[in-house]
């Protein structure tokens, strides 16, 4: 097969609008008109794409352009007083650019950096554990000239836990091509045998048998295969994958190749997240040293035939891109929108071409397998689940960071390893997670019994509950959020819908609509309004976006309220108990703020 020397011309859309965005700050209707005419696009079709993704303005976006991270960990820490700080030293709110185009200040969703709050980007470079005192002197220095990479470094790895030496699959010490070299001895039928024995499964969520999709991919033939690195870690809490790509960027890599090799496939893309722009020159600086070694382009290890190559292509902000047909459509070009299913990517994928997408840690522990050998990784994990899970740990403990444990680690364990500090609510896998309380601490973290959700049980027998749900494993994305008892959960429940409807793509009424009708009625509940048959109409009106929306993403964005209702019907009785008439949201200080603001003014002039 021949290798594919250049991306086809339709993914260098993003780029291009990428390095108009960085140049100009913004893309102009000129930029448009230009672009839409090179492309053989019509103007209607290319605004619609930039307007899709967060990070491409239409307006000047500041010379310095700010985003502050406005998740919920970052919320319980600095994020007040920084954010009042940005706006105090620039002049401005957020949402708006300096009068002279220096700085522009915005919000953002979670950036991957929620064990180093508060946390914000200032031209795709990553500043951490902000402070007001941070904020001023990182402003003054940037308006004396220095640049925002002379300021900040790559944020730290924080890995704080690995299992015992022999037990340890990733973060242990690395050689680049010691497990692709293996496949001088394995053909491509015997690589897939060999990931389908590993039991090893999609780590970036969804969980689906990896040596299962490469055979799939490998039995469709074409002229031309893909693989894609999902590196688009958008789930709110979750790191794991920046801190794999940042301290081994070559397992990555050697993953994609051999997978490659499994399928026949002779290109490949990192779908990298644009909040990690600052590590892509430390992957394509590692592609070119494979290149240069023989283990990527043209008969790779001396093997005949085995073609295969990678660029890396950057997201612009788009948390739905971390679907695979949404994120086969942004490469593409086009709208990050998911598609209907009417084939899998394996059949028809990228360009309509059969198509693998792993996650980075699924990927990154195919060379690991190799190398370590299969015998030896079995003997780790549970009976369904092999090997080891990282962990991105944030929130309410003492020790936040990446945590490889051995699957089977019981879920009291874990809270003990991390140094929980009177852990009342565990958001498990992100916002599109489920809420665990204290009845589920006895569960393990592991893939066994994975049909908890039909598991039949009345909440009002927590005991009983407790029995049942013990034997279900907890199978975890890689997101772990911790919430003590002195957390006011309704907040937090507040942010996690507001996100699902900033960022939901809109393709699809259930989610479009439902997520924007939860959150006035999340409202309703939280300003003390409510009567019982909202709570009624918040869980019926979940049930209806899990079971119809388009996207895999859409049905799992209620799946934290249901769990929360479920769990901590405390906390939205307490509301209904507290009905009041009283409008909550009238903020007095607010109303009068223009008022004030003038009387001061009127007094510095009259004395």
């Amino acid at each position: 097969m021949a290798a594919l020397q250049t991306p086809p011309p339709k993914s260098s859309l993003m780029n291009i609008l990428w390095d108009i965005q960085r140049k100009r700050r913004y893309i102009a209707p000129d930029d448009m008109t230009k672009i839409a005419n090179e492309f053989r696009i019509s103007r209607i079709e290319l605004e619609g794409i930039i307007s899709f993704y967060h990070f491409f303005h239409r307006s000047h976006a500041g010379n310095y352009t700010i985003y502050l991270n406005n998740g919920i960990i970052s919320k319980h820490g600095n994020y007040a007083a920084v954010k009042r700080a940005f706006e105090k030293e620039l002049d401005i709110s957020c949402g708006e650019t300096t009068t002279d185009k220096m700085f522009g200040l915005f919000e953002t969703s979670c950036i991957g950096l929620s064990d180093q709050e508060t946390s914000a980007l200032i031209n795709f470079h990553a500043f951490t554990d902000l402070t007001p005192a941070k904020v001023k002197n990182i402003l003054g220095q940037l308006r004396k000239g220095e640049m925002p990479e002379t300021l900040t470094g790559i944020p730290k790895n924080n890995i704080q836990y690995t299992p015992k030496k022999d037990k340890t699959v990733f973060f242990k010490p690395y050689t680049a091509g010691v497990g692709l070299k293996k496949l001088k001895k394995l053909s491509p039928d015997q690589l897939i045998e060999l990931v389908k024995k590993s039991k090893l499964s999609g780590r970036g969520g969804a969980f689906f048998p990896t040596g299962m999709k490469w055979e799939f991919c490998k039995n469709n033939s074409s002229d031309q295969k893909f693989i894609i690195c999902n590196a688009d870690e958008g789930e709110p809490g979750t790191f794991k994958d920046r801190v794999l790509m940042n301290k081994y960027p070559g397992l990555m890599i050697e993953g994609m190749a051999m997978a490659a090799y499994a399928v026949g496939a002779n290109f490949g893309y990192v779908y990298l997240r644009a909040e990690y722009y600052y590590l892509k020159d430390k992957i394509e600086k590692e592609i070119k040293n494979f290149r240069s070694k023989g283990l990527l382009g043209k008969n790779i290890l001396g093997i005949a035939g085995f073609d295969f190559d990678i660029v890396v292509h950057l997201g612009a902000g788009a948390y739905v891109c971390g679907e695979e047909t949404a994120l086969i459509s942004s490469i593409e070009g086009k709208r990050g929108e998911p598609s209907t299913k009417e084939y899998f990517p394996v059949e028809r994928g990228l360009f309509g071409k059969p198509t693998i997408i792993n996650n980075v840690e699924t990927l990154c522990a195919v060379p690991r397998i190799l190398s370590m050998s299969l015998a030896k990784y079995l003997k780790i994990g549970t009976e369904a689940t092999k090997g080891t899970k990282l962990i991105s740990v944030s929130g309410d403990c003492k020790k936040p960071g990446i945590y490889e444990i051995e699957w089977g680690m019981k879920l009291k364990q874990f809270l003990k390893l991390i140094k929980a500090k009177n852990p009342y609510m565990i958001l498990f896998n992100g916002y599109a997670g489920e809420c665990l309380s204290s009845a589920d601490f006895d569960r393990e973290i592991s893939g066994e019994n994975l049909l908890a959700e039909h598991v039949q049980f009345k909440w009002d027998d927590p005991i009983e509950y407790a029995r049942k749900m013990s034997a279900i494993g907890l199978r975890s994305g890689g997101s772990f959020m911790v919430f003590n008892d002195q957390r006011d959960l309704m907040p937090i429940f507040e942010n996690i819908t507001n996100f699902f409807v900033s960022e939901s793509c809109g393709i699809c009424a259930p989610c479009r609509t439902g997520n924007f009708l939860l959150s006035k009625k999340l409202k309703k509940i939280m300003l003390c309004h409510a009567e019982k048959s909202d709570l009624e109409d918040l869980e019926k009106w979940s049930s209806i976006i899990k079971q119809s929306s388009r996207c895999g993403l859409g049905k799992t964005s209620t799946n934290y309220l249901l769990s929360a209702m479920l769990k901590f019907p405390q906390e939205f009785n307490k509301c209904l108990l507290a009905r009041s008439d009283f409008n909550k949201s009238f903020e007095f200080e607010k109303v009068t703020q223009d008022y004030d603001t003038i009387i001061n003014e009127i007094e510095k002039v009259h004395g």
